[in-house]
């Protein structure tokens, strides 16, 4: 055998070691350590920020009050350890929950019992001003996903979106 012959085979084994190297390491980036593809399309669906009825701190009252999301991809996100806070710092941790593909969940402010479709706080006072405020939907390590803005001049059905850094006019269903 040749020496350039040698070389050719040198070089071909080190191609493909790099073709293996880098196929592996190609789906680790793709993801973040909850598996979730860096593609995910959650958003703030819904907000029900004056409950229904009196304003009198029962539980009902307080369950009144919620933000809904929604996950509009085919596949289930790992919400865990991802944050929903208003403008004043109250701030709802996500612990254990995965939202399924093309599905929705309402976080509640109240006390209850967590489900599929809805989660609770567990709080015993309003979080969500009626007058104006802002819900922010951010991700384990804090990158923002998505808010919706009401009051002054704003409301929810109408009120500033903004998903992943663009704004956008109106309230998206």
């Amino acid at each position: 055998m040749s020496v350039s012959s040698s070389a050719r085979r040198l070089a071909a084994v080190a191609g493909v070691a790099a073709v293996v190297v880098g196929a592996v390491a190609l789906p680790a980036s793709a993801t973040d350590h909850h598996g979730r593809p860096h593609h995910e399309r959650v958003y703030i669906s819904d907000v029900q920020y004056n409950s229904p009825g009196r304003d009198d701190r029962s539980n009902r009252s307080l369950n009144g009050e919620w933000v809904e999301l929604t996950n509009d991809s085919r596949r289930a996100v790992n919400l865990d350890g991802w944050t929903l806070t208003d403008e004043d710092g109250h701030t709802y941790t996500f612990d254990h929950y995965q939202l399924n593909g093309r599905a929705s969940v309402r976080v509640h402010t109240g006390n209850g019992r967590d489900t599929r479709t809805d989660l609770y706080q567990d709080r015993r006072n309003y979080v969500w001003d009626n007058n104006s405020d802002t819900a922010t939907l951010r991700t384990y390590r804090g990158r923002f996903v998505d808010e919706a803005s009401w009051g002054r001049d704003r409301d929810h059905r109408g009120g500033d979106r903004r998903h992943g850094g663009e704004r956008h006019e109106g309230h998206r269903h």
